[in-house]
């Protein structure tokens, strides 16, 4: 019999804490296929994919290689697409990201091996494609299929609109699409305008199929391919008819599905705090009225009639509901002295308090809590500012160009040497000129994009009151790779954190919860933090010290799940804008903007409006906008 929670969802979805403990489990499984085969004397034939979000499956298989002796001789692959024109040693290549994250670290064997190429003569690619297509079936069609998608849909290459019989064919790639690889190519104007896919056709010819997704960006698309209808103008929908597929998400990714978003509308619900919040508020945007005018009726006739029965009558639930919002609007984000702390979201005391507010990369700070961080400032707390990563892939290179040619003509002002500076001028113009895109800067440009960022951050900082001793450049070597591929996080980051945290001693920690940043540095970061404070516990000023994440340019909080809410005035709202200003370089626009065309200042500004507006329609004040925050409890000892 069919679940009753899971009655809108037209296909077996499986939903894991988060992508780690989910890739885990998709490796496990394709390591399972590999074993039956191989005890069977058979090849198992993989379709694999390229991307972040296959990254944590092929480690986790690489680690079972090493570990546990699993073997790739029988394994015949395939992959799913590559852009065109591009070679095979180009950074986004395909090739490239199959070889490094996988092929290289297993013993798989060369000759089973099917890449699609990406520099073959355009005049061949049909001929080409019809191959491929052989090649498939004459290895007995693909055994297993991995598979996700963009914000679209897309499923492979294949666009919105793309046929459901389609086999391996070129496809001319839409704006949207370029838009979301342009951060890889450093540059929309850099991204290929084709690319070569297996159709939607081959995809369904696959055996079984593992379709997987991460992250809160991919929640909308997830919604519509599992509980909407089948249509060519999101291709994924068509996995819905497929007999042996599987949907494997992390709870961001599944967040929009009715189940989590609205587990009421489904079943009996385990009504905590929050999950009233939620209800309540979902109500409120539903008939479009503030908390305190919802009547009996309302809840009853909107599938709330459980919510009554255990917590009514309306006006009871309403008053709670409210008065819980209501505390979480606080004017002293470091709380307030010497007033009732008791329904405020911070504490009185201590006052002031140390507070470290972590930033991955050097203009996030601003972005997400630059309001916040002004009333910090002027309150009187010492407020330390933490940059996580240099930020330096983000700048153009005619940014360093321009720098290094102000140097040169300040120079004899100054006394430096003029003939260093001419020299470093002309150094930077004949590595640009023969640079390719996504080609790593040399170690001296690389410096010089840092300082750049790092001179914006110190600007912003001091318009907000922040004395320079307590900015701290991290630089974590994570990031430091030249490329935007990340190394992996090791105890050389960690304690980078520690030592400064051991330093500050902070009552107040503020950090990244922005998990959708497109190249995951966000999350990376994070990471790094919760594992500092892991090595930290014991330590007694950390059972005094609480965590606030914020959210920045890709996303903003749930109401129902915020715990302080900041509101700003016009004034304030200003001078957020202002200190999101100081950093130049990524205005007009910046290199990494992902498919949000809005350049980061107005994005925050939008969002804090519209969660004012949210705030002002649930019946509280009203405010010109507002910054939010979810406090992160994490294990003491």
């Amino acid at each position: 019999m069919e679940q009753l929670d899971k009655r809108y969802e037209k296909v077996p979805v499986s939903i894991f804490t988060d992508a780690d403990v989910a890739s885990e489990l998709v490796a496990k499984q394709v390591a399972t296929l590999i074993r039956e085969k191989q005890a069977a004397n058979q090849q198992c034939v993989l379709g694999l994919i390229a991307g972040s979000t296959a990254v944590g499956v092929y480690e986790r298989l690489v680690e079972l290689h090493k570990k546990e002796g699993l073997s790739f001789k029988n394994v015949v692959v395939f992959n799913e697409n590559e852009y065109y024109p591009l070679t095979k040693d180009e950074l986004q290549s395909h090739h490239l990201y199959l070889y490094e994250y996988l092929f290289n670290e297993v013993d798989i064997l060369p000759e089973n091996i099917h890449l699609i190429p990406g520099n073959i003569k355009k005049a061949d690619i049909a001929a080409f494609c019809d191959k491929y297509e052989q090649l498939i079936q004459d290895a007995g069609g693909i055994d297993l299929q991995l598979l996700s998608t963009d914000g679209r849909g897309q499923l492979s290459a294949n666009e919105p609109g793309s046929m459901f019989s389609s086999r391996t064919h070129l496809v001319t790639l839409d704006y949207s699409t370029r838009m979301g690889a342009a951060s890889n190519f450093f540059g929309e104007e850099n991204v290929p305008n084709h690319c070569i896919t297996i159709g939607l056709g081959t995809i369904m010819d696959a055996k079984r199929i593992i379709f997987m997704a991460w992250g809160e960006g991919k929640a909308k698309i997830i919604r519509k391919v599992v509980e909407e209808n089948v249509t060519e103008m999101v291709p994924a929908s068509i996995l819905q008819q497929h007999p042996n597929a599987s949907f494997i998400f992390d709870e961001a990714s599944a967040a929009d599905l009715t189940r989590i978003k609205t587990p009421w509308l489904v079943g009996n619900v385990h009504w905590s705090d929050k999950t009233i919040r939620k209800a309540v508020f979902w109500l409120c945007e539903k008939l479009d009225k503030p908390i305190l005018k919802l009547t009996e009726r309302d809840y009853n006739d909107s599938g709330l009639g459980e919510l009554i029965s255990e917590y009514g009558p309306a006006n009871k639930i309403n008053i709670r509901v409210f008065n819980d919002l209501q505390h979480t609007i606080t004017g002293w984000p470091g709380g307030k002295p010497n007033a009732d702390d008791s329904t405020r979201p911070e504490r009185a005391t201590p006052f002031p308090k140390k507070v470290v507010v972590f930033s991955p990369h050097p203009d996030d700070d601003v972005i997400s809590m630059g309001g916040t961080l002004a009333r910090l400032s002027e309150q009187g707390h010492e407020v330390h500012l933490a940059y996580e990563v240099s930020g330096n892939i983000a700048v153009f290179d005619d940014e360093v160009t321009r720098f290094l040619d102000f140097v040169r003509d300040i120079a004899p002002l100054y006394k430096f040497d003029e003939n260093t500076a001419q020299e470093a001028y002309k150094k930077s113009l004949e590595f640009f000129h023969q640079k390719h895109p996504g080609q790593p800067d040399t170690a001296q440009i690389a410096a010089c994009k840092t300082a750049i960022r790092q001179g914006e951050a110190r600007s912003a900082c001091r318009y907000l009151g922040i004395p320079e001793n307590r900015v701290h450049f991290l630089n974590l070597p994570f990031y430091e790779t030249g490329t935007v591929k990340k190394a992996p996080i090791t105890q050389a980051d960690v304690d980078i954190i520690v030592k400064l945290l051991q330093e500050v001693k902070p009552q107040q920690i503020f950090a990244a919860g922005d998990l959708s940043d497109p190249h995951g540095t966000h999350r990376v970061a994070f990471i790094a933090i919760l594992e500092a404070l892991k090595q930290l516990e014991g330590e007694a000023w950390l059972n005094d010290c609480r965590v606030w994440l914020y959210r920045g340019a890709w996303q903003e909080w749930d109401i129902a799940e915020v715990d302080m809410a900041v509101p700003l005035s016009p004034e304030e709202s200003r001078i957020k804008r202002m200190a999101i200003y100081k950093h130049q370089s990524q205005k007009d626009p910046a290199l990494f903007p992902g498919t949000d065309e809005r350049e980061f200042w107005k994005r925050a500004e939008d969002r804090n409006k519209a969660t004012a507006v949210r705030y002002d329609k649930l019946g509280m004040a009203e405010y010109q906008a507002m910054e939010l925050f979810v406090r992160y409890h994490f294990e003491k000892k």
